[in-house]
């Protein structure tokens, strides 16, 4: 009994400390026994199991799989762990580069991070990790997982990847340094603004100024519209995305968290002043746009600022709490949920774009198309044209550009090889037709 009391006084000093003050008198006899259950448990491991096994790798587990229990991004962070994260969020750090999630006991990728080696290899959204280095990922926690995938820099880990209906296959990467460069902007022709957002780190309102000015300074102040891509971008800091809602929005509300007790509900609103001045706008999202990124396009959604199109959202609505412990690393712990400025809740159900529209391959027909009466067969010659191909001029090949590319890049007309290899951006392709349709309506092009 001796032996038993001990580990059952550590369990009582750390599970009830925790609790004090929130448990009610009535509960306090249930809530030791459950302890008394626990120490128990714990002593009778750490002295019967088949290998020994530490205090400390006993509580840790334990720890870990009472937040496990909850939802898949409550865990606890050991020192180590917690050191990581820190870097994590000022935007480098060491790895892979993906966001990854734990869903059926399987790693499930939110999101590859742009010019990373999981992005390079082609892993994507949706992707399952099974195996990794041939080790089955079922049964350990999301932090193990990660602590896995992480290691030396130019080391190399296999994973194997389940993908919808095919066969599992197997891809090798080498570990690398991760930078995250969060924002990046080209003009598309020359009065289009696009800005990609790949993540929400310290610096991204900032990055994001910096782009804007650049972008109006390379159109001489000409722009039409503007295009927030928020594609494949798995989340961050919430002041960031605030930060980023901010700058397109005037006024009202761009986020709210509601927890158990809905005396802390808190809402963060907008200060005033629209970075674009009212310019029209399109933020693109997908199945990879997951937290704050799911923020930002529910309050320009919500507040009509912009027109939503791609996919749904990942749908990851939880507020995770960070909260260290001394000298012992943190838990992350969700408290909350996240709620668009309409009321609605992100979390499992997403952000519905206003314009669904899939990422699909664009292909010019070579043969067997039809583009005008004088390619059909037998078609009466015309009077005064030589060449019948040329009697529509302003149709021309979708993939063959009429404008330069901007920063000094080139394409290649459509017959070469360079454009063909060059995949067209479907999703990317409509929002700018739609932002030159709204330009064309707008009291400016009327005059």
């Amino acid at each position: 009994m001796k032996r038993f009391a001990r580990p059952a006084a550590l369990a009582a000093v750390l599970l009830v400390s925790a609790s004090a003050g929130s448990v009610a008198a009535s509960d306090s006899s249930e809530t030791y026994r459950q302890l008394s259950l626990f120490g128990d448990v714990f002593e009778r491991v750490r002295s019967s199991y088949v290998e020994e096994v530490t205090d400390q790798q006993l509580i840790e587990a334990a720890i870990n799989g009472m937040l496990g229990s909850l939802d898949p991004h409550s865990s606890y962070l050991n020192a180590e762990s917690f050191a990581d994260m820190q870097v994590q969020t000022r935007g480098e750090f060491g790895g892979l580069g993906i966001e990854v999630t734990l869903e059926n006991g399987l790693v499930r990728v939110v999101s590859p991070i742009d010019d990373t080696p999981a992005f390079r290899a082609g892993v994507q959204p949706g992707d399952f990790i099974t195996h990794l280095d041939g080790e089955p990922v079922l049964g350990l926690t999301l932090n193990e997982a990660v602590d896995l995938m992480r290691g030396e820099v130019d080391t190399e880990i296999t994973l194997t990847i389940l993908r919808g209906d095919t066969e599992p296959f197997d891809v090798t990467l080498r570990r690398a340094v991760i930078t995250i460069q969060s924002v990046r902007s080209r003009l598309e022709e020359p009065n289009i603004g696009y800005v990609r957002i790949t993540s929400f780190s310290e610096k991204t309102d900032t990055e994001l100024q910096k782009a804007v000015a650049k972008l109006q300074e390379e159109a001489g102040g000409e722009l039409i519209g503007f295009v927030l891509d928020l594609r494949n971008n798995p989340g961050g800091l919430l002041d960031q995305a605030i930060a980023v809602s901010d700058e397109f929005l005037d006024k009202g509300e761009i986020v709210s968290t509601r927890g158990r007790d809905d005396s802390n509900a808190q809402r963060y609103n907008a200060e005033g002043g629209d970075i674009l001045d009212g310019l029209p706008m399109v933020v693109l999202i997908n199945g990879g746009s997951a937290s704050a990124s799911e923020i930002v396009a529910g309050a320009l959604q919500d507040h009509h600022r912009a027109i939503l199109l791609g996919t749904r959202s990942f749908g990851k609505g939880s507020v995770q709490t960070i909260i260290p412990l001394q000298g012992q690393g943190a838990i992350r712990l969700t408290t909350a949920r996240y709620y668009t400025p309409s009321g609605r809740s992100i979390q499992a159900l997403g952000i519905v774009p206003d314009i669904e529209v899939e990422q699909a391959t664009i292909e010019v027909i070579e043969n067997g198309g039809i583009r005008s009466e004088a390619d059909l067969r037998g078609a009466l010659d015309g009077e005064d044209v030589e060449e019948p191909a040329e009697a529509f001029p302003e149709s021309e090949p979708i993939s063959e550009p009429t404008e330069e590319p901007a920063d000094g890049e080139t394409t290649a007309p459509a017959a070469t090889d360079a454009a063909e290899d060059a995949p067209i951006d479907y999703q990317l392709t409509r929002a700018l037709d739609l932002l030159r349709g709204l330009a064309l309506l707008s009291p400016q092009a009327a005059e």
